[in-house]
């Protein structure tokens, strides 16, 4: 995502090191019949928009330093074709406590993330992540927030920050600087 043209101080605390929350919902996923929905895979938009949502961090240029993700097909199979559109590898670690988990969940994953990590990404499901979204943020450069709470679709990426250290991340402490929904454009041929 290209930089924010406001440059908002990030909130939080004081006396802790800035901290940002890259939040990945994972792309349109298909439907096939008698498909667990852990195993669903990436419909033909999903293929599409997951490299687009990696162009868009890419271009955002500090990418993470480590990287969450549910087990879930379609959640792996996001971040691996995202991660693919970054200058380098990420470390990952595919959390079997993200598939399904609700805000206050997550947010307990939160706080188990080592200090030395800066910038996490977050790839999951919704309602978890929006809730989590809407849990964190206490303020919102521009109309991000009420984009939020109007919808998190597919492929959507909110980036929060504050300063703090991630066991001290408590809601309505974080601010949400940015909501992308990243497309990808279909094949004309």
């Amino acid at each position: 995502m290209p930089p924010s043209t406001e440059t908002p101080e990030p909130a939080g605390s004081a006396d802790g090191r800035p901290r940002r929350l890259i939040v990945l919902r994972h792309a349109k996923s298909a439907w096939p019949e008698g498909v667990a929905d852990q195993d669903r895979p990436l419909g033909p938009r999903g293929l599409r928009d997951a490299p687009a949502a990696g162009s868009l961090l890419a271009e955002s240029g500090a990418p993470p330093d480590l990287a969450l993700c549910s087990p879930a097909r379609r959640a792996r199979r996001t971040w691996e074709l995202a991660a693919a559109e970054l200058d380098g590898p990420v470390p990952t670690r595919h959390d079997p406590r993200l598939y399904g988990a609700d805000a206050p969940e997550l947010l307990d994953v939160l706080h188990g993330v080592p200090d030395e990590v800066a910038t996490l990404l977050l790839v999951g499901h919704n309602p978890g992540l929006e809730d989590l979204v809407l849990l964190l943020a206490g303020r919102a450069v521009g109309d991000a927030l009420d984009r939020v709470r109007a919808k998190f679709p597919t492929s959507a990426i909110a980036v929060l920050t504050w300063s703090g250290t991630w066991p001290g991340l408590r809601p309505g402490k974080a601010l949400l600087t940015d909501l992308a929904i990243p497309r990808g454009t279909r094949d004309s041929s």
